[in-house]
């Protein structure tokens, strides 16, 4: 398939699909509907929609690219209390709608830790499983989860630290600065969370995407986001030497959200995982530039 053939987020196919628990789901199932699938764990904040290079390279490569709004992002409903492990569940029904029997995972930032238990929870299912720029757990030895992140990061967990009724205010403020905002005040809005290479990530089409994504998982509430805080202070639910799968860990020295200490704490402790821990990138650009190449992984595993 020519380089030159993209294809929008208007193609994509948008589901609802029902958990055990009579939650629903918003699910996006693109690129080779006859593809090899990779279930992809979004960020924290951020919506499920794939990016559009993403799209193309699943057309190209032959992959049926699965991803979903978690639970309380956009029209997906709140699991409030919800602990990293209980994303198996919702993983499970998405890939039982979609007959999905084997598949691939993959998390970036807030997704990594899902793509893991995904990975420990379904072990009969998940052939291989990525991170990029995921945080460790905080309740494991040698782990500091705010030591090197940003002040606002700092801040931010200290607030879940405290419980909801201390954080939800403050990730509603920082909703709300974001209706009015165009690309360009977005990464000044950023800026302090940024390296040089992410800020020049950011600036353009993968900006546009970002902030969309944004607005989209947040404009009904803050609950998703709410309740990944919650649930990245407390322990998992699951232990990490339950993955039995391939594990990659991608982690970016430039990257100033989530410090590198934590690629090097899973790429140690997760059983047998190849570490890629990258000097020149940064937390978005993993998600830009590096994405392709993960994916390519992944799909060397099945």
């Amino acid at each position: 398939m020519p380089r030159s053939l993209t294809y929008s987020l208007a193609s994509v196919p948008e589901l609802t699909i029902g958990t055990v628990d009579d939650r629903l789901l918003t699910v996006y199932d693109a690129g080779d509907p006859d593809g090899r699938p990779i279930v992809f764990h979004h960020g924290t904040p951020a919506s499920g929609k794939p990016f559009d290079p993403h799209i193309t390279l699943a057309h190209e490569r032959g992959i049926r690219l699965v991803s979903y709004d978690r639970a309380g992002y956009g029209a997906s409903t709140r699991h409030a209390g919800r602990e990293v492990v209980d994303v198996v569940q919702d993983v499970e029904a998405i890939a039982d709608a979609l007959g999905l029997e084997r598949f691939a995972t993959w998390g970036v930032s807030g997704g990594g830790p899902h793509a893991l238990a995904t990975a420990a929870g379904l072990q009969d299912r998940v052939v291989a499983v990525a991170t990029a720029a995921s945080i460790a757990p905080p309740d494991r030895p040698g782990v500091d989860l705010t030591e090197g992140m940003g002040e606002g990061n700092i801040i931010e967990f200290g607030l879940a630290r405290e419980g909801e009724d201390a954080l939800r205010p403050a990730l509603e403020r920082e909703a709300a600065g974001l209706e009015d905002v165009d690309v360009p005040g977005f990464v000044e809005a950023m800026r302090p969370f940024l390296s040089d290479v992410d800020a020049v990530a950011l600036d353009g089409e993968f900006g546009t995407y970002m902030l969309d994504g944004f607005r989209c998982s947040l404009a009904r509430s803050v609950d998703g986001w709410v309740d990944d805080d919650l649930a990245f202070v407390r322990p998992w639910g699951f232990d990490l030497e339950a993955v039995t799968t391939p594990v990659l860990v991608v982690q970016g020295r430039q990257d100033l959200m989530v410090p590198w200490s934590h690629g090097e704490w899973l790429a140690r402790n997760v059983p047998s995982a190849e570490p890629w821990l990258r000097e020149d990138e940064g937390h978005l650009t993993l998600f830009v530039r590096v994405a392709p190449s993960i994916q390519e992984w992944l799909l060397e595993r099945f």
